[in-house]
């Protein structure tokens, strides 16, 4: 990335602001805003995270609010009630009264001198939930909106459930909130009060995942917020981007389907990373881009910001399997319209063990399946991090526990852009069940490079609001969408599909094992497959370099580890993926604050015994500067019966090598046909 030192405008920096809100707690901001904006008011841009402003996000806030404050804007990033200097406890994600603050926030900035009355708000991940839940309340000062790595649906497509099955990521993202929600505010910014607040913060933060453990199905808890309930209600312009490689990707061509408002779609090969530092490459200028957007709806500038085509995705090509790339090879492609009139469905009919041709007529066969619980040990994760590796393998060993269905090998070209579906009519031989289905691009030598996959919780088959246990034996018509992508499949390969029922560690596997059969007559491949003749429909202007301002000053003073580890005892049949993220201890050299993260992820399993599954998660993270010393370590264990999920969790916190806070929980949560 490309460092930016010379700026438009001269900025002024001011890292902590208190904003108070209407129930009486002050949140903390951090602004960086033109000197010029003391007698010139310009538009301001909120962004509002939960992950500390000061410290923790502070090297990526450096690289680029202080760019856009250097192109003319007042650029606010505040930490959410309960994280960072902000006052208050963060009890859980997206709540009502988070809301009510970011709009009082809004209003503020509004209000200030510096500021012309106009705003907009950007983010990734929290930041772009954030920024869409927050528009469809219609703020008035709110003109526009950026985000990246979201979604309007927060039951079915966020990193708690998919398809109606309950996703790992749902107990690894609640043990990040765990430690999130409970570390100490920075005395060298709130005094001496830091250790009040921090008291405030570890006795009353709230189990995350037993919230979301009680709510199975799509309910009024998942419905709040989720904008997908009515597009409508968003009624200003958004940019909206995400990668392949994420688990987020789907929501920005929803988006661009049901939005009724000026919008423009942009998907890269990237992980859950910002455009402008994606990985895997290649990397886009896309802070210009965000300059061009803001330029256009909050300064009223007649510019290239809606030129162009309303998608532009990275076509990707065939690669060999690999848990990382550097680069992703492939090239961008346009779409003046979503959805696009140059997609063709293809339907592609099972037949026993390949995917017949087009309009092929398949006689009706029974086909079964019963999967062994390593199927999924090389899935990756939902959402890829880039840190450790973590996108899937090889997945010939997970194709030896599934049913396969491959193509006959390609004679030409064929790229893939949209949702694949698979249309099953099957039949279980209990009531709870799952189907786990994957595309992958298969090589000449047979390596195998899953390319999107989907799952289904059989249960939710005729949704989510209501799910119907299954009745053994009984036939029935199912559909499962598989995450977009944009793929091409060269000739030489075969496209192959392979459905599992079960996929551990990614997804929770149902109480039993399951003997599933596929019925070939009734089910097929449905591909949104782009000729490779269509036009790419591409602006004039290609994406730039990648920039930003230089990052803060960060020295590693201990080096950090990082490792995803699957292994097998096959004496007691014990199995087990380890996963390690210690980030080091790094020293922050203008706060003089030393910062230690280490977070272990595990996930264990024996032979076939589908109650045996165990996800554990443990964070410790620790501040020191001098004699000021805080640690806070959070653990999480999340078991089963075939009846319920056991929840085991641990607070500690300590000053110095005293442990002041102790606490622990046991809860048990009813399985709600997951």
């Amino acid at each position: 990335m490309r460092a930016v030192t010379s700026l438009p405008y001269a900025i002024t920096e001011t890292d902590h602001v208190r904003i108070p809100v209407s129930d009486g707690t002050v949140l903390s901001a951090r602004i960086w805003r033109p000197v010029a904006s003391d007698t010139e008011p310009v538009p301001a841009i909120l962004e509002y995270i939960p992950y500390r402003k000061r410290d923790l996000t502070a090297p990526r806030d450096s690289i680029h609010h202080p760019y856009l404050a250097g192109h003319g804007y007042a650029c606010v990033r505040v930490d959410i009630r309960g994280t960072g200097e902000s006052e208050g406890v963060l009890a859980d994600e997206y709540l009502e009264r988070e809301q009510l603050d970011a709009e009082e926030v809004l209003e503020w900035i509004a209000a200030q001198p510096w500021c012309t009355g106009d705003t907009g708000m950007m983010g990734i991940s929290w930041g772009a939930f954030a920024a869409l839940q927050v528009a469809a309340r219609k703020p008035p000062s709110l003109r526009a909106i950026v985000i990246s790595s979201f979604t309007d649906d927060r039951f079915a497509d966020d990193l708690h459930y998919m398809g109606g099955c309950l996703l790992s990521d749902n107990v690894a993202e609640s043990g990040t909130m765990f430690a999130y929600a409970t570390l100490p505010p920075d005395p060298a910014v709130v005094g001496g009060r830091w250790r009040e607040m921090w008291r405030e913060r570890l006795d009353n933060c709230s189990l995350w995942i037993e919230n979301w453990l009680a709510h199975q199905r799509r309910d009024d808890y998942w419905r709040h917020a989720s904008v997908c309930g009515n597009y409508s209600d968003v009624q200003v312009p958004v940019l909206a981007s995400s990668g392949w490689a994420d688990g987020y990707s789907n929501a920005v061509i929803r988006l661009l389907a049901h939005l009724d408002v000026p919008r423009r779609g942009l998907i890269g090969p990237w992980s859950h990373k910002y455009p402008h530092l994606g990985e895997p490459g290649p990397a886009i200028g896309y802070l210009q881009e965000v300059v061009t957007w803001w330029d256009h709806w909050l300064r009223g500038e007649e510019n290239e910001a809606m030129d162009g085509p309303m998608l532009r995705t990275w076509m990707q090509e065939s690669v060999p399997p690999s848990t990382s790339y550097e680069d992703r090879p492939g090239r961008w492609v346009g779409e003046s319209t979503w959805p696009s009139p140059h997609v063709r469905l293809t339907e592609l009919p099972l037949a026993p063990h390949r995917l017949a041709r087009p309009g092929e007529v398949v006689e009706d066969h029974a086909l079964v399946v019963s999967s062994p619980l390593s199927v999924g040990q090389f899935a990756g994760k939902w959402a890829s991090y880039s840190a450790p590796p973590d996108l899937p393998y090889d997945q010939r060993e997970e194709d030896g526990g599934s049913l396969v269905f491959d193509t006959d090998v390609l004679t030409e070209r064929c790229e893939v852009l949209g949702s694949p579906k698979v249309r099953l009519e099957v039949s279980a031989d209990q009531p709870v069940a799952m189907v786990a289905a994957r595309l992958s691009d298969v090589a000449p030598d047979g390596r195998a490079t899953r390319v999107t996959y989907g799952l289904l919780n059989l249960t939710h088959r005729d949704g989510h609001d209501e799910p119907a246990p299954m009745e053994p034996g009984e036939r029935c018509a199912v559909e499962i969408e598989l995450n977009a992508v944009a793929q091409a499949f060269p000739a030489g390969h075969r496209i192959r599909l392979s459905l599992s029922t079960s996929y551990w560690p990614l997804a929770w596997p149902p109480p039993k094992p399951v003997l599933l059969s596929v019925h070939t007559g009734h089910s097929a491949l449905e591909l949104p497959v782009r000729p490779a003749a269509e036009p790419d429909e591409l602006p004039a202007r290609p994406f730039g370099e990648p920039e930003g301002t230089p990052p803060i000053p960060v020295t590693a003073l201990t080096p950090g580890e990082q490792r995803w580890t699957v292994s097998r005892d096959l004496v007691d049949y014990h199995s087990a993926l380890d996963i390690v993220k210690n980030a080091g201890t790094v020293r922050f050299d203008d706060l003089d604050l030393e910062v230690t993260r280490d977070v272990r992820e595990r996930y264990t399993w024996e032979a076939d015994d589908f109650c045996s599954p165990v996800a554990e998660t443990a964070w410790s993270v620790t501040f020191a500067r001098g004699e000021w010393v805080a640690r806070s370590e959070t653990r999480t264990r999340v078991s089963c019966t075939d009846t319920e999920f056991v929840i085991d969790a641990q607070l500690d916190g300590y000053e110095g090598a005293r442990r002041i806070v102790s606490r622990n929980w046991h809860r048990t949560i009813p399985r709600d046909l997951v």
